[in-house]
């Protein structure tokens, strides 16, 4: 007997207790399909969590319900909500009086000899002392609610902060495309009446700024930073409220004044006197009332916390898709990035091995070595300079942005430069022929 392992199981929208002997080596989801027929809640929708607010894990054995400790295994709760409901309401009856509890509440004045009225009142106490016991249960069920919400809300702001840090990486990103794209446009148009031309090019180019535009719906996550930040205001008001403390402060202070009472009843000589129960009456009375208060309360604070919880549920999907949304149009902004360098550096191959005079052309890019043209080339054949893309800007790095986008547009002017000047320089050796 010893050795065998109890699960207790309490049913916050019932208050009730469940118990269970766990078989050995017994699945979770047997144990659940236990539940189900007891409480009526669908495996589906039950949720058990631990007094920590750590939901039990499907993929473990039904063990791990109990938890050896100083307690033992006769006093750990584990606590069973249902998905499919965000409001208790109730309604939650008080425990059952005994008959003998029963009999001095109908008539408390009822005049009973001191040795019978011992065991009532005996009786009695231990009564009020369960009402206070329920309510300790219940509010550690409250508070399992809270820290699996904390959890969840860790979660959220985890995944959050990742879509933020995602949008701002997107947005530096564009940034760059929009003013490198913008230039090149302008650079070519500059270069088309004696330079080279492709019409084919120049649509792929303006289709590309006009997809990038397209790109920038992704960034825009300002919907979602509300509703979380919205959520999050709310779950900070749930944690101040004074429904989150214990409130059976009442039924504590009644609790001792029903033990007073029976010890001055116990001291009593047990002689023939007779008395009646109508102080222990009144404080069966005021305690049953200061539970209903006090659960109402509870539940009330439960219901909210439930409903934060679901809300959360019901983010983390649209936050998954944003997240990917952003990745997308990420991959799509560098695509075009590269797909645009590789058309200039073929543009510049169809300049170089057009020209009628490699001779002329050459001189001239050796006497122009000494310019910053000439060093960059030099540095970019020795790898020392980095793809223009493979510095951006990260999102806590916002400072050194500007600077990059100039180092990158320059470096975009400075190609411009080098192409117009082999055009300039074909056109010449073609006069000369």
């Amino acid at each position: 007997v010893l050795f065998l392992q109890i699960v207790h199981i309490l049913n916050m929208t019932s208050a009730k207790i469940v118990s269970f002997l766990l078989h050995p080596e017994e699945s979770l989801h047997s144990l659940q399909i236990r539940i189900e027929f007891e409480t009526g809640i669908s495996t589906g929708n039950q949720e058990l969590l631990l007094e920590t607010g750590i939901c039990l894990d499907p993929r473990k054995p039904a063990s791990q319900c109990v938890i050896d400790g100083v307690r033992g295994w006769d006093s750990y709760m584990v606590y069973l909500f249902d998905k499919s409901k965000t409001v208790y309401d109730g309604p939650f009856a008080s425990r059952s009086l005994s008959d003998c509890v029963n009999y001095i509440v109908q008539d408390s004045k009822i005049q009973l000899p001191i040795p019978q009225l011992r065991k009532v009142w005996a009786e009695a106490v231990h009564y009020v002392i369960g009402l206070k016991e329920d309510y300790g249960r219940l509010f550690q069920g409250q508070r399992a609610a809270m820290l699996s919400l904390l959890r969840y809300n860790a979660n959220l702001i985890k995944m959050k902060n990742n879509m933020v840090s995602a949008s701002q990486q997107l947005k530096a990103k564009l940034e760059f495309f929009h003013q490198s794209i913008r230039l090149d446009l302008e650079r070519y148009s500059d270069q088309m009446a004696y330079g080279i031309s492709s019409e084919k090019m120049l649509k792929a180019w303006k289709e590309m700024q006009e997809k990038a535009s397209q790109c920038a719906q992704a960034e825009d996550i300002g919907y979602l930073d509300e509703q979380i930040m919205a959520l999050h205001t709310e779950i900070v008001e749930l944690q101040k409220s004074p429904y989150a403390r214990r409130q059976g402060e009442v039924m504590e202070s009644l609790e001792q004044r029903a033990i007073d009472l029976y010890k001055q009843l116990k001291s009593r000589p047990p002689d023939h006197a007779y008395s009646d129960s109508t102080d222990m009456v009144k404080i069966i009375v005021q305690t049953v009332q200061s539970q209903d208060r006090v659960l109402k309360e509870l539940f009330g604070h439960l219901s909210k916390l439930l409903g934060c919880k679901q809300k959360i549920i019901d983010l983390l999907p649209k936050i998954e898709v944003a997240l990917n949304n952003i990745k997308e149009a990420d991959n799509s902004v560098m695509q075009m990035q590269g797909k645009r360098q590789r058309e200039i550096w073929h543009l510049l191959k169809i300049a170089c091995t057009q020209s009628s005079s490699r001779s002329l052309v050459s001189s001239s890019l050796e006497g122009t070595a000494s310019t910053p043209a000439a060093t960059w080339l030099a540095q970019s054949s020795s790898g020392n300079v980095p793809h223009p893309l493979s510095s951006m800007a990260a999102p806590e790095d916002g400072e050194n942005f500007v600077h990059v986008i100039e180092e990158n547009l320059n470096y975009l002017e400075l190609f411009s430069s080098i192409l117009q000047e082999a055009r300039l320089e074909q056109n010449n050796s073609m006069m000369v022929s």
